[in-house]
């Protein structure tokens, strides 16, 4: 079965309805954007997530110290990086005994360059769409079933994350297609940038529900 993850989270209730539908994983933007927050912000935002439900910040072009920073004041569970190379990823390992998750941004399906080699050095690699200026939430979905064959060398060695314009009415196929280990869903269950709608947060819940048994 697909684990689930709600990122974007902007609001204490939102992080708390996630865990009240059984998410594995709630994340808070630290990295860029409409949904971006403050370290004492993402804090309030995850004050009352149990500690069976990791934590995940996503990152961007911030130093070491920073990450640093941030992971240990939201006791993260996950560092999500966009960019980067090899030496800053065994940087933060020196620090961060957590899993650290790689975004390999996939444009005309494509998992090559250095890009997707730099994602395999994480615990996990995010396949995100690629849009230009737009780190992540675009709500663009890519070609899965494109895609599903250039994955076999990726799946059985990395935890494997799919994003991209996943939403209720499509999650099922989406899961069908690639078979991820996590599904990662933000802007596709909003009312407005940052704000979850429950009524999209639980038809998500329960469209990879009845996918996990129908496969």
């Amino acid at each position: 079965m697909a684990e689930i993850k709600f990122c974007g989270l902007t609001r204490a209730v939102d992080a708390e309805y996630a865990v009240a539908l059984g998410a594995a994983y709630v994340g808070v933007i630290l990295a860029s954007g409409p949904r971006l927050l403050t370290i004492p912000r993402a804090a309030e935002v995850l004050a009352n997530v149990p500690d069976s439900v990791a934590r995940v910040g996503v990152f961007a072009d911030q130093t070491v110290a920073e990450i640093a920073k941030a992971a240990e004041a939201l006791e993260l569970s996950v560092v999500q990086l966009h960019g980067g190379d090899p030496g800053r990823v065994e940087q933060i390992r020196q620090f961060f005994d957590g899993d650290i998750w790689l975004v390999h941004r996939v444009k005309d399906s494509d998992l090559s360059g250095p890009a997707a080699e730099l994602a395999t050095r994480g615990d996990g690699i995010v396949l995100d769409t690629f849009v230009p200026a737009m780190l992540g939430g675009s709500g663009q979905a890519m070609d899965w079933d494109r895609l599903a064959p250039r994955l076999d060398t990726i799946r059985h060695s990395k935890r494997l994350i799919l994003a991209g314009g996943l939403r209720p009415e499509n999650v099922a196929r989406a899961i069908a297609a690639i078979s991820p280990d996590v599904v990662d869903v933000s802007s596709g269950v909003e009312a407005a940038p940052g704000i979850k709608d429950h009524e999209r947060m639980t038809a998500f819940r329960d469209a990879v529900l009845e996918a996990s048994i129908s496969t």
